[in-house]
C-alpha cells in the first residue's frame, strides 16, 4: 500500500522579486565600474566590470529559471518544474568561465604591454560604492536562498559575493600601482581575479550537477527525519528503506512502514497520516511517500533499496521480528 500527503497545494513564495533586485543591482554596478575603467584605463577595473556583466546575464537567467520553476504541475510535468533552478546555476557557472577567459587574456596582454593609470582616486571611489551595493544585495540573496532552499538565489548570491571579493582585490592592486608605480601589478591583479572566479564557477557547476542527479537531502534534514522515525519505532511498528532527494525548493522522502499484520487499511492509513503530519511540521516543504507492509512477512524485508539512509543503528528493521 502506497500513500502520500493530501493534494493540498502549498503556497510558494514568489522568489522572482529577488532576481529583479539582482538585475537592477547588476545594471547599476556595470555603469559604475565601466565608468571607473574608462577614467583609469585599469585592466583590473575592466575585469571587475566584466564580471558584473556576467552578473547581469546570470540574474536574467535566474529570473527565467525561477519563473519556470514556479509554474504549477501539469499533465506533462506531474511533479512541476522545480529543477529549472539547477539549469540557472549551471548557466551561471559557464558564464563565469567565459568572463574568466576574457579577463585572463586581457591581463596577459596588459602585462606584456603595460600602460600608465589615470584618475585613480575617483575611479577607486566608484568601485567602493559599487562593491558596497553588491555586498548588500549578495547578503539578501544568500539569506533568501537558504530560507527558501533556492539554488538559483544561492548561486546568484555567491557570485555577487565573489564580485565583492574581486573588487576588494582590484582596489588593493590598483592602489599599490598608485603607490609603487609598478604598472604590471595591475595585470597581475586582473589575472588573480580570473583564477578566483574560475574556482567559483567550478563550485556552481558542481552544485547544479548534484541537484540534477537527485542529490539526497542535507544531513541535518536526515537527522530530523530519522529522529522522528526512531521515536515512533516500538515492538509493533518499525521503518526501513528511507530515501530522500531535493529538487529546487522541493524536498522528497520515501520510507517503508512496517505495521502489525492484523491492522485494517484504515488503521494503517490513520497512522501514516499522523506520521506525515509530524514530518511536515518539522520540514514544511517535504513531500512524504510511504509504503505500508506487514511486519511479520519475510517479503517485507526483500524490497529494501540498495542505497538508503540508515534509521536504526542495530539494523533491527532489516529482518522479521522473532516469533
Amino acid at each position: 500500500m502506497t500513500t502520500s500527503s493530501p493534494a493540498t497545494p502549498t503556497r510558494k513564495v514568489d522568489l522572482r522579486k529577488f532576481a529583479w533586485l539582482s538585475i537592477i543591482t547588476a545594471i547599476l554596478t556595470i555603469v559604475l565600474k565601466t565608468s571607473a575603467w574608462a577614467m583609469t584605463d585599469s585592466v583590473g577595473l575592466l575585469s571587475d566590470a566584466a564580471e558584473s556583466t556576467v552578473n547581469l546575464v546570470a540574474a536574467v537567467v535566474a529570473l527565467i529559471a525561477l519563473t519556470v520553476a514556479a509554474r504549477p504541475a501539469t499533465d506533462r510535468f506531474l511533479f512541476g518544474r522545480a529543477k529549472a533552478e539547477y539549469f540557472s546555476a549551471a548557466v551561471e557557472g559557464l558564464m563565469i568561465f567565459v568572463a574568466a577567459a576574457v579577463i585572463l587574456v586581457t591581463a596577459v596582454e596588459r602585462f606584456v604591454n603595460p600602460r600608465p593609470l589615470e584618475n585613480l582616486g575617483i575611479g577607486l571611489l566608484i568601485v567602493v560604492v559599487a562593491s558596497l551595493l553588491n555586498g548588500g544585495v549578495a547578503l539578501v540573496l544568500l539569506r533568501a536562498g537558504r530560507t527558501h532552499n533556492s539554488i538559483a538565489l544561492r548561486a546568484d548570491g555567491k557570485h555577487l559575493m565573489t564580485d565583492v571579493v574581486t573588487s576588494a582585490g582590484v582596489l588593493v592592486g590598483v592602489g599599490l600601482v598608485a603607490l609603487t608605480g609598478w604598472e604590471r601589478l595591475d595585470a597581475l591583479v586582473a589575472f588573480a581575479v580570473g583564477v578566483n572566479i574560475i574556482v567559483t564557477g567550478i563550485g556552481l557547476l558542481s552544485e547544479s550537477i548534484s541537484g540534477l542527479l537527485d542529490k539526497a537531502l542535507p544531513d541535518e534534514d536526515h537527522e530530523v527525519i530519522t529522529e522522528i522515525l526512531r521515536r515512533r519505532t516500538d515492538a509493533t511498528v518499525t521503518f526501513h528503506g528511507l530515501q530522500t532527494r531535493e529538487a529546487g525548493q522541493e524536498r522528497f522522502m520515501s520510507v517503508h512502514v512496517l505495521v502489525p499484520d492484523d491492522w485494517t487499511v484504515k488503521e494503517g492509513h490513520d497512522y501514516i497520516e499522523a506520521l506525515e503530519d509530524e514530518l511536515k511540521a518539522c520540514l514544511p516543504e517535504l513531500t512524504v511517500l510511504t509504503h505500508l507492509e506487514p511486519i511479520s512477512d519475510p517479503a517485507s524485508y526483500e524490497d529494501i533499496p540498495e542505497a538508503h539512509v540508515p534509521i536504526h543503528d542495530d539494523g533491527s528493521s532489516l529482518r522479521p521480528p522473532e516469533t
